[in-house]
């Protein structure tokens, strides 16, 4: 075997020591109770539960029998986009919205992060809703879930646009 092949099937069969202590499926009862925590005011709604971070709503759904869970913003309506603001958020869903994506569903874009619920690590729901609140309130600027990008899209490009743009009218000050 070549050396790089070993490296590569070594680093491959590595395991990180959070995925060696194994979680235990993840259950509405322990999706609340995390919720909980991260809002105090968090309150059952249907199949999920509403709480607010940081000013943004976020409601959280779960299907057990369907094994899904989804954290889902409320951003903007979407009959109100215009086609310039559905390719940015189509752009951002390829590049720097991460985990959480934005949706259109119901006449409103949401930002949206789903997760298959028994699968779903205490870290991972935390991170999806930071991502989601994030994806929010970055719409209409920066559109967003959090300080990487993926960086092959556009995104980049119309980021180094704006900075170029702002550069240059910074430099008479």
């Amino acid at each position: 075997m070549p050396i790089h092949a070993f490296f590569l099937a070594a680093v491959l069969a590595a395991t990180p020591l959070a995925a060696q202590q194994a979680d235990p499926p993840m259950t509405p009862e322990r999706v609340a109770a995390i919720l909980l925590a991260l809002d105090p005011d968090a309150a059952a709604s249907g199949q999920g539960v509403e709480l607010t971070i940081e000013d943004i709503p976020v409601l959280v759904v779960m299907d057990q029998a369907a094994n899904r869970m989804r954290a889902m913003v409320p951003v903007a309506s979407a009959d109100a986009l215009s086609e310039a603001e559905l390719t940015r958020v189509m752009q951002a869903n390829f590049d720097t919205a991460l985990d959480a994506r934005y949706a259109i569903g119901q006449g409103r874009l949401w930002a949206v992060y789903v997760h298959p619920l028994a699968e779903l690590h205490g870290a991972q729901l935390i991170e999806g809703i930071a991502q989601t609140v994030n994806l929010a309130r970055s719409y209409g600027t920066l559109y967003t879930s959090g300080s990487r990008i993926f960086g092959r899209g556009d995104s980049p490009g119309i980021y180094r646009d704006l900075l170029e743009d702002l550069m240059q009218r910074g430099q008479p000050l």
